[in-house]
């Protein structure tokens, strides 16, 4: 059976949204954040006026969940403990408290990230004109860098990553300031900025273009409110930089507070992430 796309839009180069034409008449729309989230095409038979969603198989929707859940419940309790960590050095002792704290998670953070980029990674993909979306073959990894879904959330893994350096680096003792600011500082500037990227191409993505509001899409409430997160990161990262001549940060308030209200919109994003569900 045979297909004709009618109309592709997206942002830039990459595609977000195709409208094609079914052999019987109909039409399919295929979305890459609902099709990767939920495993849902847009489906409306020849004749009728009323759209209907038609799901991905029973396999890739049972995993499709699986990896949802489990990448919520990793950036719910990541944002948790940063914002306790936080709390920690806001109001308590801080110290190696506070960074153990951080540290814990930094690994659920990393957990989340890599499994967002499992999901693109193996999210079924639209199957010629028979408007329904294909199956395949489980993998742990691939390159895809033309497609947006994926580059969001390899640059979202990545900058897990490098913020499990700057994590890493906070637990060593004794660090002068120019290596505070090399080894601490610095992959917590570049982690804020990986994030901030992921999440401008994952507005991209639900908006299908230039980002805008989407009141009435739950995806996009999740972006916006990691997007504000990762946003709030970068104000935190920008007041924790150790002023070479005095030994102290420009602001630990800001930092503190910028932490913890940023880890904040990642666990809420993480909660609403729960209903975004095949």
């Amino acid at each position: 059976m045979s297909r004709i796309a009618r109309n592709a839009e997206g942002a830039g180069p990459f595609t977000t949204r195709l409208t094609w034409s079914l052999s019987d008449g109909g039409t399919a729309v295929w979305e890459s954040r609902p099709a990767r989230k939920r495993g849902l095409l847009t489906v409306r038979a020849a004749g009728e006026s009323k759209s209907h969603s038609r799901r991905a198989d029973s396999g890739s929707v049972a995993r499709l969940g699986r990896l949802n859940a489990i990448a919520a419940g990793a950036f719910t309790v990541g944002g948790c403990l940063f914002a306790s960590g936080a709390a920690v050095g806001q109001f308590g002792t801080g110290g190696l408290t506070g960074a153990w704290i951080y540290f814990a998670g930094g690994l659920f953070f990393n957990t989340g990230g890599y499994v967002s980029l499992l999901q693109a990674v193996n999210a079924p993909r639209q199957d010629g004109g028979t408007g329904a979306l294909a199956a395949r073959r489980w993998r742990w990894w691939s390159y895809e860098p033309g497609r947006i879904d994926w580059l969001s959330t390899f640059l979202l893994f990545a900058g897990t990553l490098v913020f499990g350096i700057n994590l890493l680096s906070s637990l060593l003792q004794g660090l002068s300031v120019q290596q505070v600011n090399r080894l601490v500082w610095a992959p917590d500037m570049v982690g804020c900025i990986l994030f901030l990227v992921s999440g401008h191409l994952a507005l991209a993505e639900v908006c299908h273009g230039r980002p805008g509001i989407r009141a009435h899409d739950l995806g996009w409430w999740i972006v916006a409110v990691n997007q504000l997160g990762s946003a709030l990161f970068l104000v935190a990262a920008l007041a924790d930089f150790t002023r070479p001549a005095t030994g102290s940060v420009v602001n630990l308030d800001i930092a503190n507070w910028g932490t913890l209200t940023g880890a904040l919109c990642f666990a809420v994003g993480g909660v609403l992430q729960f209903f975004e569900r095949p």
